[in-house]
């Protein structure tokens, strides 16, 4: 009976996670013109449930494992989820380091050979173009950006290119359209992928990133994701992304393949960003809990677009902002984008940008994003949230709403 109170839990878990999560409802659709990863009939053979996500036919869940169980899978061992939509580019030159700084906040200087950093490209109003991973890879920067923003990101970067170029200076930007990426996500990560790699996984801290062959497939390894977990994103030639997943899934450490549901609930809890739902144009690293994303080294020289703006917003005695990024828990029906968020008195102070249940924290309870004013952004701070009509209580709470369990060697 218990098993049997379990799996209907779950089977509600995933009808409500498919309702509520905000990333994905907009694009729950067949579409014959999408693009197909190197992994689409891979998908398809295993009862994947393809839709329309950024522009490519994805699997949102599985046949053999629903969205709420994938994702407990992911928390308890470790998932394989196609990632191959991801812009992958490299930038060359002797000028690749002031390529990356002039268009983004990062420290690419401080970097060492192999270190990875999350950044932003920004605009001149210190608005978010686009979050992204740009890896000092010794003779070239290795740079994954996201599919949704790739008709954005392009023109950007070429754009860079050709305006260093015309100054004489050496860069060349090379999109890496050949290659297949899978992440590898979970607490078992090490116990499926070590058995198939000389590198040694314990040498190789989060954020960092080595080439090795990986079930005699050349890899650049990175260790990074998208979950809060342990996890690693494997970049591999397309032509063998499919043989790279059927040698993950035949390890050991009981690995499964997951969809974008686990892939969203998992990421709200983490407290992770989702470019165009919780950080857009409009987005400043500071507002949206993302200045350490900005570098010492910047904070003192600047040289990016929007540099006033967000070195004010970060200054003390300067003009700070009015609203900023929290996170929510609640109970009874989940919240999704766009919902109103209200005072105690019942006026609106912000709105809810990503929600869903929470898998992991069970027993009804609900995480969600939002911007509110400022003076409503502390922890413990008792809100509303408007939905279907009805006020449910929500209580700001600090993130991520989940322990996240990156590694450091």
């Amino acid at each position: 009976m218990a098993a049997l109170a379990e799996t209907r839990s779950l089977v509600k878990l995933t009808r409500q996670l498919l309702r509520s999560a905000p990333s994905l409802s907009p694009s729950l659709a067949r579409s014959a013109s999408c693009l197909r990863t190197p992994l689409y009939d891979f998908h398809v053979a295993r009862g994947g449930r393809m839709v329309d996500f950024a522009g490519y036919s994805m699997p949102v869940q599985y046949s053999d494992l629903g969205i709420g169980a994938s994702h407990l899978h992911t928390r308890t061992h470790c998932s394989i989820f196609d990632v191959s939509h991801m812009l992958q580019s490299r930038v060359e030159g002797r000028d690749r380091l002031a390529f990356m700084e002039g268009i983004t906040v990062a420290d690419m200087a401080g970097l060492a050979p192999g270190q990875g950093t999350l950044t932003v490209f920004t605009l001149p109003n210190g608005g978010i173009v686009d979050d992204l991973i740009v890896t000092q890879a010794g003779d070239h920067l290795y740079v994954v950006s996201n599919a949704g923003c790739r008709e954005k990101d392009i023109p950007l970067l070429r754009a860079r290119e050709k305006e260093m170029q015309e100054q004489g200076r050496e860069v060349s930007l090379h999109l890496l359209e050949d290659r297949g990426l899978v992440a590898l996500q979970g607490p078992t990560m090490v116990q499926c992928l070590q058995p198939l790699t000389s590198l040694p996984l314990a040498r190789l801290s989060f954020m960092t990133s080595a080439l090795a062959e990986v079930a005699g497939i050349p890899c650049r390894i990175t260790r990074c994701g998208y979950t809060g977990e342990d996890g690693v994103e494997l970049s591999c030639p397309a032509d063998q992304t499919t043989a790279l997943t059927e040698a993950l899934l035949g390890s050991e450490g009981s690995p499964k393949m997951a969809g974008l549901g686990a892939r969203d609930s998992l990421r709200l809890e983490a407290g992770l960003c989702l470019y165009g739902n919780d950080i857009d144009e409009t987005t400043s690293p500071v507002e949206a809990g993302l200045a350490w994303t900005v570098a010492k080294a910047r904070r003192a020289a600047g040289g990016f677009p929007g540099d006033k703006v967000i070195l004010g917003q970060l200054a003390k005695g300067g003009p700070g902002v009015s609203r900023r990024r929290i996170g929510l828990l609640s109970s009874g029906p989940p919240a999704r984008g766009h919902t109103p968020v209200m005072d105690t008195q019942g006026r609106q102070v912000g709105e809810v940008t990503s929600g869903c249940p929470s898998p992991s924290l069970g027993k009804g309870i609900n995480v969600s994003m939002a911007y509110v004013e400022k003076a409503f952004s502390k922890a413990g701070t008792q809100l509303s949230l408007q939905v279907r009509g009805k006020a449910i209580d929500a209580t700001v709470t600090k993130m991520p709403f989940v322990p996240t369990k990156y590694y450091s060697s």
